[in-house]
């Protein structure tokens, strides 16, 4: 029988929510008092046991049946509680947006108030009455109260997806060992096929990669592209992301018949290297049919694979397959301490270094196992910690691979119970499916997942820590940090454990799926699952599902039946991901999912028109519109979404209706009618992220920005007509707290905007990209002390950088593409700039890294 997990979490969060201070007067409105403050008293008494249930239950199966009843009581509470919430954010509208009109006061209505108070009273006495018999089994088991002490407060430092051959510990000979196969023009082959073998964790993929960046791969091969393969070997999903890689272009749309036309047309002639990464796959004939279309390539093309099977290995290579081995223990410990002390401060724990030392031994020459446990003890200075990883009772498995995931499972455990919630949610996606931290961030958030240690931090950056702290765990890989968002993938083995974690909670669904188990909450689908028939039967049972989202951009229902389907059947939904539909009517039904927190519609290309209910969901977080290209306006009410936090649109609209001051992020894609939007932002207070692309209407926006005093992050695209200097006499109002700007594709943008000094304090990020007009960059920009990354791409009237040392103690990374001019004068050591940059840490000219 499978464990019960994050049972603790649930309570500690419901009982949460009974003692705030908005709940507690909720009780008295509606009289619910008594009952609920029984089933508090209940649920604390059960709390302060269930960690020590979680543990004990492996030796116990019958814990195990107990703790699944306490769960679904659990959740069946929150729903309950939910209501309650919503009922209040009903009146709160009511009484702030609706106190003048008869018409409002109607449209935001509920049910006669007393069925609805009897109704509920009736729900919280059903819920204290299961609650009490189900704890009172608890006396049987003889549990111990223990409380979670743990909490997210480590920063260590990111590192972007370039792999640096300072980064990677003893793989050099390696490398040099596979570019000798790949710079071999003798084997006899058209396309040789290199695999390189070995268990999980071993780096074959950070090996890949610095193979892939190596300076006589890249100057050898006219083409070079990288695909991330896993498990499902699809012909049509790897075409895409073969062209993909190519081009940047996105063909998911095409048949599999246009795809092989575009491969071949971008392959023809072209001496290629291909990285397979991870494969799975040992059907020959699937393999044989990529690998012909592929013979489009010049003679000399190379493809390099990495498995963790042999066989595998042997059914591709054209050549003996390359058999990666473990690294030297003093490789290793070096790693080691990398990861677990701040540089230079091993020298003063020496004692720390010798246990140390016994653990990587353990570790069997396997990088991941290294650096997972030195990340787990770093910042740890008390010997018990380290004697506690040295002397564990994981060491005693012997299985190869099963050593490095209970290496990853001991430093799961480490994690407080919340965040474990959070990693178990990332089963919910394939293997090396690209996240990005805005949406699994508002994913998270939507299901109530992220904690708030204080009021004065907002949701948005506890969910960026919670991915700092998964990365540091190295459970994250392939990190890219965007500026405004970062992305990432999840290590292979790190997804089995999630899998592991999450145990019936989340499942992946799709065509061939017999049953569903009612034990499941969250479901996701990559391909046209809900076309079919048997996938909408099992569903019946899955009443209280709290997520449906897609993983894949262009998959979404193409009917309205099914969407039907989800608004009568799934009414607790926190997460409905519609994105890539191509229904063209929203049923009005959809405003009674009150407990909706986020809802995607994004590149819908038939809906026109949302209806009005929608406005009804006050407890709607996030609300995703962009790309939905015939969609004519958007709800006026739009206002009533008192808890809205993100919302991204396209629509044909010259004005947006106004927006509620709760919201932080903004997206408005493909707005060309748009000529304004002075009215609809006064009241955006709280906004921290404003996006804006291919607005060609656009005219003016400092109106706007003096209303916003928070923005952080501000990105202005292909905004042809748009003016960012205009009446800049009066800046006093304009924000003082950006910390990233992004301009591109803005012909009207001659010289840089005064006003971006006014936050010279705080910008970390500046990037101004096809300014084909901008002809100097201001004197104040040499005094940005915080600027972390400056890029320069596509401006080819910039001729120099401003006069004086750029007096930027934080940068990091400074890039310069196609301004010829500022090219020649930022040349290492010759160029008449050079001395002004020579102090980041990295440099790209050209799109070549040269330090």
């Amino acid at each position: 029988m499978a464990a019960e997990t994050f049972v603790f979490n649930i309570a500690a969060k419901l009982l949460g929510e009974l003692v705030s201070p908005a709940f507690q007067e909720a009780c008295l409105v509606w009289g619910v008092e008594s009952d609920l403050r029984r089933l508090e008293n209940t649920l604390s008494n059960v709390k302060a046991v269930l960690l020590d249930a979680e543990e004990q239950q492996f030796h116990n199966q019958e814990l195990t049946v107990w703790l699944g009843q306490l769960k679904e009581v659990f959740y069946n509470a929150q729903d309950v509680l939910d209501e309650f919430e919503c009922e209040a954010l009903r009146r709160q509208v009511v009484e702030t947006q609706g106190s003048t009109t008869r018409k409002v006061r109607r449209f935001l209505s509920s049910s006669n108030p007393l069925i609805f108070r009897t109704k509920l009273a009736h729900k919280v006495k059903e819920i204290r009455a299961r609650l009490d018999e189900v704890a009172a089994d608890r006396a049987k088991f003889h549990l111990s109260p223990r409380s979670d002490d743990r909490h997210v407060v480590r920063g260590r430092e990111m590192s972007y997806s370039f792999v640096q051959a300072s980064d990677v510990i003893g793989r050099d000979q390696d490398k040099e060992n596979i570019v000798e196969h790949l710079m071999d023009p003798s084997d006899g082959e058209s396309i040789s096929v290199v695999p390189v073998v070995g268990i999980g964790g071993l780096g074959k993929t950070a090996l890949a990669k610095l193979v892939f960046n190596d300076e006589r791969v890249i100057e050898r091969f006219e083409l070079k592209c990288w695909v991330c393969v896993s498990d499902e070997f699809v012909l049509k999903q790897l075409l895409v992301k073969i062209i993909k890689s190519i081009t940047s272009k996105n063909c998911s749309d095409l048949d599999e018949e246009q795809l092989q036309k575009e491969l071949r047309n971008n392959l023809d002639g072209q001496k290629f290297f291909l990285v397979l990464d991870d494969v799975w796959n040992e059907d020959r004939g699937k393999w044989i049919e990529l690998r012909n279309l592929l013979m489009g390539g010049a003679n000399g093309s190379k493809i390099l694979v990495t498995t963790r099977s042999p066989t595998i290995a042997s059914m591709m290579g054209t050549v003996s397959p390359y058999n990666l081995e473990g690294l030297l223990h003093e490789e290793c410990l070096s790693l080691f301490i990398k990861w677990a002390f701040n540089e230079g401060k091993e020298r003063q724990h020496t004692n720390l270094v010798e246990i140390g030392d016994a653990i990587v031994k353990k570790c069997k020459g396997v990088p991941l196992a290294v650096k997972s446990l030195g990340s787990l003890l770093y910042s740890k200075l008390d010997e018990r910690d380290w004697l506690f990883v040295r002397d564990n009772e994981m060491w005693k498995l012997n299985r190869k691979e099963g050593d490095i995931l209970s290496v990853l499972q001991l430093s799961y455990n480490q994690m407080p119970s919340y965040l474990k919630q959070c990693f178990a949610f990332l089963s919910l996606f394939p293997k090396d499916f690209e996240f990005d931290t805005i949406n699994l961030i508002q994913y998270w958030m939507a299901n109530g997942l992220l904690q708030s240690p204080n009021e004065n931090q907002e949701l948005e950056d506890i969910g960026n820590q919670y991915i700092d702290e998964l990365y540091s765990r190295c459970f994250l890989e392939d990190y890219l940090d965007l500026g405004y968002m970062r992305e990432f993938k999840i290590h292979d083995l790190a997804h089995d454990l999630a899998l592991s974690s999450a145990q019936s909670e989340c499942l992946i669904i799709n065509c061939q799926i017999q049953n569903i188990s009612k034990k499941v909450w969250h479901l996701s689908y990559s391909d046209n699952t809900w076309q079919n028939e048997n996938v909408l039967k099992c569903l019946q049972k899955s009443k209280s599902l709290r997520t449906i989202l897609s993983t894949v951009r262009g998959v979404g229902p193409s009917t309205k039946s099914f969407v039907d389907s989800c608004l009568s059947k799934f009414r607790y939904l926190r997460v409905l991901d519609l994105s890539g539909s191509s229904f063209e009517v929203l049923s009005s039904s959809i405003g009674t999912m009150k407990h909706l927190r986020l809802l995607d519609l994004r590149e819908n290309c038939r809906i026109q028109k949302l209806p009005n209910s929608i406005c009804k969901l006050q407890n709607l977080q996030n609300l995703q519109l962009g790309g939905c290209e015939k969609l004519e306006e958007v709800p006026k009410n739009i206002r009533y979404l008192i808890r809205l936090r993100g919302f991204s649109m396209t629509t044909k609209q010259k004005c947006l209706p106004g927006f509620p001051n709760s919201l932080q992020i903004l997206a408005l894609f493909d707005c060309g009618n748009l000529e304004s939007l002075v009215e609809t932002m006064q009241v955006c207070t709280s906004l921290r992220f404003l996006r804006i692309d291919n607005c060609g209407g656009l005219i003016s926006l400092l109106p706007t920005l003096k209303f916003l005093t928070t923005l952080e992050a501000l990105i202005i695209q292909n905004c042809e007509k748009l003016d960012l200097t205009e009446m800049e006499e009066n800046q006093d109002d304009l924000p003082t707290s950006l910390r990233l700007l992004f301009f591109a594709g803005l012909p009207q943008l001659v010289a840089m905007p005064d006003w971006i000094k006014r936050s010279s304090k705080y910008l970390q990020m500046l990037s101004i990209d096809s300014c084909p007009n901008l002809t100097a960059l201001p004197e104040w920009l040499v005094n940005l002390e915080s600027v972390r990354r400056l890029e320069i791409l596509n401006c080819p009237k910039l001729s120099s950088l401003p006069k004086g040392k750029l007096c930027l103690p934080a940068l990091r990374s400074f890039r310069i593409a196609e301004c010829p001019e500022l090219i020649r004068r930022c040349q290492p050591e010759i160029g008449e700039d050079w001395h002004k940059i020579a102090h980041a840490s990295e440099i790209y000219l050209d799109f070549k890294r040269i330090k």
